[in-house]
C-alpha cells in the first residue's frame, strides 16, 4: 500500500471524527449493524478463519459469537452513555479552598485509531475485534492493520463491515482497512492517527510502541504483548486434588495449541508428591493441533529448545513431533538463578514446571517476575487466610489473579481486567477487554464558567444525550 493511500485512509478518517463522536445514538446502532452483518454471514466467515488459521470450526464459531456479543455489549455502553464519567460542580462561594466556580468535565473522543490486528484470534482481536469495537464506541473512527495470518478472511470482513456501517448510516472513514508492515509503520507516524492498539509479541510490540513515542507528536500505545502467567499450586491443594489440577493445568497449557497469551506456561508445584507425574501422564496424551502458521511453529520448535537447554533444565515430556505439547521441570534454585531466560513466554502448548520446597520462597521469586497478564494460585478454602503475602506479590505482577481457576478464557465483561505491568502490556493502567477498554480512546476536558451554548450536549443542564450526570 503505498504512502499516498494511506494518507487518503487517515485524512478520511480524521474528516469523519467529530461527527461520529457527535452522535451517540447513531454510533450505537451501527455497532449493533456491524455484529449484525457478521452473524449474517456466520458460515462464509469461519470457513476462511478456518482455512487460513486452522483452528477448528468450533472454536472459530464461538470467537465469532463473542465478536458479535463485544460489538453489542459497546453498543449498550454508547447509548447508556455512563463512560463519559459527567461531572459537573455547581459554583459554591463556600468552598473550603476558596470559591469554586461552575466546573463540568467529561471523556471526549481522541481521534482516528490505529489498530493492529492480532493473528492468534482472527475475529475477536481482529479486524472488528474489541479494539475496533471499543475505539468506535468511544467515537473514534478506525483502521485496521490488517494480520498478514489471514489476509482472505480481514478483506472479507472488511468488506461486511463497511457495507454495514454504510447502511446505518454511519460516515465515510470511519472504518478502512491497510495491509502490509510498510503501511502500518506510515499509519502509526501519519499525524492524523491520535492512538493505537496492538495485540501481539514482544518484540514487534516494543518496536511499534518506540516508534509512536518518538514520533513529533507522541500518542498513546496501547500494546498488549504478552505474558507466561504463573500458576502457583500449594502442597495442600496438589494432595487434596492431584487429578483435578493436573486435569485442569493441561486442558489450559494445550487448549488451542497453546497459542494464548494467557497461557499458563509457568507453574510453581510442590517437589514432593504426585502431581509433577500427573501432569506429565496428561501432557503425554495430549495430542497436537495445528498451529496458526509455519513461522509460529517453528519459533515455538526453537523457543522451547532454548528452554530445555538451559542450565537446571529437564526434559519430562519430549515427543519427536516438534508441535506437540512438551513439558519442562526444573527446581526452584535453577529457575531464580536463570529467571531472566526461563520466564520468557514460550507462544505454544508448552508448560514450565518449577519445583519449590517451601511456599515462602515462591512468594520471593514471584516478586522478581516481570510483568503478567495473569497469575492464578490453587490452595484450599482453609489456607487462604494464610496466603496474605502470596495474593498479594501475584496482584503486584499481574492484572488479573485467579483463585482455583485457569487463565485462557478472557470473559468480556464490566470487571474485566486484560492488562498487566510492563512488558505484559505497554499501558498497565488499561484494558483491551471488557467495557473498561473503551477509556483507552477518551481523554478528560473540564469546562469552566462556560455559557450552557458553548458546553458539549453531556455537559448541559438539559442533558440532551441524557447520559448519567454526577452532580455537587
Amino acid at each position: 500500500m503505498s504512502e499516498s493511500a494511506v494518507d487518503t485512509v487517515v485524512a478520511a478518517a480524521a474528516e469523519a471524527a467529530p461527527e461520529w463522536a457527535a452522535a451517540p445514538r447513531s454510533r450505537s446502532s451501527a455497532l449493533v449493524a456491524v455484529a449484525g452483518a457478521l452473524e449474517a454471514h456466520r458460515e462464509e466467515l469461519v470457513g476462511l478463519a478456518d482455512a487460513e488459521a486452522h483452528l477448528g470450526p468450533a472454536r472459530l464459531n464461538g470467537e465469532l459469537t463473542r465478536t458479535t456479543f463485544q460489538l453489542k455489549l459497546f453498543a449498550e455502553q454508547v447509548a447508556e452513555g455512563r463512560y463519559l464519567d459527567v461531572r459537573i460542580d455547581r459554583p459554591d462561594p463556600d468552598w473550603p479552598t476558596g470559591p469554586r466556580p461552575d466546573l463540568r468535565r467529561y471523556r471526549t473522543a481522541l481521534g482516528p485509531v490505529l489498530v493492529f490486528a492480532a493473528g492468534n484470534f482472527p475475529f475477536a482481536f481482529s479486524v472488528a475485534g474489541g479494539d475496533t469495537a471499543s475505539a468506535w464506541a468511544a467515537g473514534c473512527p478506525v483502521v485496521v492493520k490488517a494480520h498478514p495470518g489471514h489476509p482472505r478472511l480481514s478483506r472479507r470482513t472488511a468488506e461486511i463491515v463497511s457495507a454495514a456501517l454504510h447502511e446505518a448510516g454511519a460516515p465515510d472513514g470511519v472504518f478502512a482497512l491497510i495491509e502490509g508492515e510498510d503501511a502500518g509503520v506510515e499509519a502509526l507516524r501519519h499525524p492524523g492517527i491520535t492512538a493505537a492498539a496492538f495485540t501481539g509479541s514482544q518484540r514487534g510490540g516494543l518496536a511499534l510502541a518506540r516508534i509512536a513515542a518518538e514520533r513529533p507528536l507522541p500518542i498513546p500505545f496501547y500494546g498488549e504483548l504478552g505474558s507466561v502467567n504463573p500458576v502457583v499450586v500449594t502442597p495442600a491443594a496438589a494432595k487434596a486434588r492431584t487429578d483435578e489440577i493436573a486435569d485442569g493445568y493441561t486442558a489450559s497449557v494445550t487448549q488451542g495449541a497453546g497459542q494464548f497469551c494467557t497461557n499458563p506456561g509457568l507453574a510453581f508445584l510442590p517437589a514432593d508428591g504426585d502431581l509433577l507425574d500427573a501432569v506429565a501422564t496428561r501432557i503425554s496424551a495430549a495430542s497436537s493441533a495445528p498451529m496458526l502458521n509455519d513461522r509460529i511453529a517453528e519459533g515455538f520448535t526453537g523457543a522451547s529448545r532454548a528452554l530445555a537447554g538451559r542450565p537446571g533444565a529437564r526434559t519430562i515430556v519430549w515427543p519427536d513431533d516438534p508441535t506437540a505439547p512438551r513439558l519442562v521441570a526444573m527446581d526452584l534454585a535453577a529457575f531464580t538463578a536463570d529467571m531472566e531466560a526461563a520466564s520468557e513466554e514460550c507462544f505454544g502448548p508448552l508448560g514450565l514446571a518449577v519445583l519449590y520446597e517451601r511456599t515462602e520462597d515462591v512468594t520471593a521469586a514471584l516478586a522478581a517476575l516481570p510483568g503478567q497478564l495473569t497469575a492464578s494460585l490453587h490452595a484450599e478454602p482453609e489456607e487462604a487466610a494464610g496466603l496474605g503475602a502470596l495474593a498479594a506479590v501475584l496482584a503486584d505482577r499481574a492484572g488479573r489473579v485467579l483463585w482455583n481457576q485457569w487463565p485462557t478464557g478472557v470473559s468480556v465483561t464490566h470487571a474485566m481486567q486484560h492488562g498487566g505491568p510492563f512488558p505484559a502490556t505497554v499501558g498497565p493502567a488499561s484494558t483491551s477487554v471488557g467495557t473498561a477498554a473503551i477509556e483507552r480512546f477518551l481523554r478528560p476536558v473540564s469546562y469552566q464558567n462556560c455559557p450552557q451554548e458553548l458546553l458539549p450536549p453531556p455537559l448541559r443542564d438539559d442533558n440532551p444525550w441524557n447520559v448519567p450526570q454526577s452532580i455537587a
